[in-house]
């Protein structure tokens, strides 16, 4: 759902990237507190989460690559703002979608640069916030358990992916560059990202339940699935100080980054090639319905990666594989060096403080 340069009128198009840089700035704050946290169950804090944060990242960088059929000429994509938002917390995930977004554009020539604002917004904000406040909502009325944790990141997901089509189409209401049948544009977007939306809560909750069942402690929408251990203490009941992290613990989380990793790696390097070459849903609909009379030619149509391909490579295969691997490198590299300049941020800040108060 990379929306153009030229699907939106410039006002509009700055009004969202203002709007965007409001939203990035307010989750950067947010993200302060997901990535600098204190312990959480089993002794792991803050600075477990920046790496897997960029891990995530990543991550959604190369499913994003994978395109699959969901209609007869139509393929769709994961969004990833569910996943981001379960896995490191809302406001890590709008981060997590902005740094993929922001390389794809830069790089890959993939979403309009002057459209960069529109796509965080509907990729990442709507996304994030529609998936993680349906997921709150049902897990905290659903059994406490890892099965209701799966469960909640299918239904959120799914939702999440047409509540980003309805927020283009409204975008599109208001800034489109071409007079269409709005009514239609809504029922054609919302209808096939339906669709799209089954494929995004399969991976969501597919790729949330593999981390369950080897750490649950690092998933941020389970936490609170197990009680902390109560002490009496003067006559009343505290909770038990965690234990510092173990070293085994530390080499389980290395084992489940370097796996995550390699799946990335796998995905974007290797099963990329074999994507559905179909239009996504917004293209067919843009294509269908005339919305797409005036898209303008990527400022970085000729960036030597433009197109998922590497410039001088005739091998569709190699030039794809490579290209994919490019990204993910990218990404994992930029979207860490973020979180961990964000985390450390935090920790000046706090310091900074306590000797205030001293």
């Amino acid at each position: 759902m990379h929306v153009p340069d030229g699907f939106i009128n410039a006002p509009v198009s700055a009004a969202a990237g203002l709007l965007a840089a409001g939203s990035v700035a307010v989750a950067l704050r947010g993200a302060r507190r997901e990535l600098g946290g204190g312990p959480t169950v089993g002794g792991h804090g803050g600075e477990r989460t920046a790496p897997l944060a960029g891990l995530v990242a990543a991550f959604i960088f190369a499913v994003q690559m994978l395109n699959f059929p969901v209609a007869a000429g139509t393929s769709g994509h994961l969004l990833g703002g569910a996943l981001a938002a379960i896995l490191v917390g809302p406001y890590t995930g709008v981060l997590c979608i902005a740094v993929v977004l922001l390389m794809q554009g830069v790089l890959f020539a993939d979403g309009g640069l002057t459209a960069l604002g529109v796509n965080i917004l509907v990729m990442g904000v709507v996304t994030v916030l529609v998936a993680y406040g349906l997921f709150r909502g049902l897990v905290k009325v659903l059994p406490r358990t890892r099965r209701s944790v799966t469960v909640a990141s299918f239904t959120a997901a799914l939702v999440s992916v047409p509540a980003a089509a309805a927020a283009f189409t409204l975008i599109y209401a208001v800034g489109g560059t071409t007079d269409v049948p709005l009514p239609k544009v809504l029922t054609a977007m919302v209808g096939v990202h339906v669709l799209i939306g089954v494929g995004e809560a399969v991976i969501t909750s597919a790729t949330v339940g593999a981390v369950i069942a080897v750490r649950p402690d690092l998933v941020h929408g389970a936490r609170g699935l197990t009680a902390p251990l109560k002490l009496h203490v003067g006559g009343r009941l505290v909770d038990a100080a965690l234990a510092p992290a173990r070293p085994a613990a530390a080499r389980s989380l290395r084992k489940l980054w370097f796996t995550g990793l390699g799946a990335a790696l796998v995905l974007a390097g290797l099963v990329s090639y074999y994507a559905s070459a179909s239009p996504d849903g917004l293209e067919k609909v843009a294509a269908d319905q005339g919305i797409d009379k005036k898209a303008e030619e990527h400022a970085a149509a000729g960036s030597p990666l433009a197109d998922y391909g590497v410039t001088g490579i005739t091998d569709a295969r190699l030039s794809g594989g490579l290209a994919g691997t490019i990204g993910v490198g990218a990404t994992v590299a930029v979207g860490t060096g973020v979180f961990w300049a964000v985390r450390r941020r935090r920790g000046e800040t706090e310091t900074e403080s306590a000797k205030e108060t001293v």
